[in-house]
């Protein structure tokens, strides 16, 4: 009974936690996109769209990945002090976790901040030109939507298939910036 207990409370406390951390995540993408769109032209503009959506494409990729790996491979470059490989096995032990962090947070407040990025840049596109403003923001949307989607099909089956090495590589980055020794 107790143990039930904790697992609940250890539930409600990971989505109150990953729920604050997409408001400060999504606030700071928020704002770094809207300042810097205001003071740049189109191709600038087009350039921070790109990267919004390469960013949630990668973090999909890793979302998967993380879902999708053997612990094995994993558990044995940690017996071997692989630097990195101790996060990976982390990233496996938590991967509902580590794959609602990557897929759901930033994956989705990149998905909402492309669209956010795309209105402003139908928008300006629709005055330069003088075009429609309504086809104009159906055309962009559309454009973000299926570079989106087919980018994350297209790196699934990549995740899928080489899970341990996107798993270790990822978590090789993240113990560079891991101050414990």
């Amino acid at each position: 009974m107790k143990k039930n207990k904790h697992k609940n409370q250890s539930k409600t406390s990971w989505i109150i936690i990953i729920s604050l951390l997409a408001f400060f995540i999504s606030f700071i993408f928020s704002l770094v996109s809207e300042l810097t769109l205001s003071n740049v032209n189109i191709i600038i503009g087009i350039i921070i769209l790109i990267i919004f959506i390469v960013i949630g494409i990668i973090f999909d990729m890793i979302g998967v990945a993380v879902t999708s790996t053997t612990d094995s491979p994993l558990h044995a470059m940690s017996a071997k002090k692989i630097k990195g490989a101790k996060t990976a096995v982390s990233f496996k032990k938590n991967a509902d976790k580590v794959s609602s962090f990557c897929n759901d947070v930033i994956g989705d407040i990149c998905g909402i901040i492309s669209g956010t990025v795309g209105v402003t840049i139908a928008s300006t596109i629709s005055k330069i030109y003088k075009l429609n403003i309504f086809w104009t923001g159906l055309v962009i949307t559309s454009l973000i939507a299926s570079l989106t989607i087919g980018g994350k099909a297209f790196f699934k089956s990549i995740a899928i298939k080489n899970s341990n090495q996107i798993v270790y590589y990822t978590a090789k980055v993240i113990a560079v910036f891991d101050r414990k020794k």
